[in-house]
């Protein structure tokens, strides 16, 4: 595959990414008030509406220094210079390397997108059972997290390559060259 063809569909996915992580936060963001919920599956699942000052799930959100914003969208777009890089050196095809890259990558834009904007992250999906709650997450973490959960199972389960090694004369014991 072609540099160029391999970048369209790198775009491309993350492109999806970012357009599905942006739309679902405008329809949360319009449909369900702030701090409100939809109860989706009892027990289990719920749609919600809050905003994240933090990193993924939550992280760092209550931090009171001022510069957590600044720190968050630095260390957004150094992981985009790194995830580009990646792609952009990356030529063997559309593999699952690239597959991962590319849904980090659109994850990445999504939440820098709201950082920049607004300060924070607009989060509604809620995971739970009883008292224990996952923390809300939205389109860009899920995104994020299954490309590094790629990345992870390629590094740990790849098969290693073989070495191939070559048979070099060396000096053959008792003779001359050996003593």
């Amino acid at each position: 595959m072609r540099d160029g063809t391999l970048r369209k569909y790198v775009l491309l996915i993350a492109g999806l990414v970012l357009a599905l992580d942006r739309l679902t936060k405008w329809i949360v963001a319009s449909n369900i008030p702030l701090y409100g919920n939809i109860n989706v599956i009892p027990g289990f699942f719920k749609l919600t509406h809050v905003t994240n000052r933090g990193a993924a799930f939550g992280l760092f959100s209550d931090s009171p220094s001022e510069y957590k914003v600044i720190f968050l969208i630095f260390f957004s777009m150094l992981a985009l210079v790194v995830v580009s890089a990646l792609l952009w050196k990356h030529t063997a095809g559309l593999n699952s390397t690239a597959f991962a890259l590319s849904l980090i990558l659109g994850g990445a834009l999504g939440n820098l997108w709201d950082r920049i904007l607004s300060g924070h992250v607009v989060d509604f999906l809620e995971f739970y059972i009883g008292p224990y709650v996952w923390p809300d997450f939205n389109i860009a973490d899920s995104a994020i997290v299954i490309g590094a959960a790629i990345l992870m199972v390629e590094i740990l389960f790849a098969p290693k390559p073989h070495k191939i090694y070559e048979e070099v004369p060396g000096p053959i014991a008792g003779s001359e060259a050996s003593e």
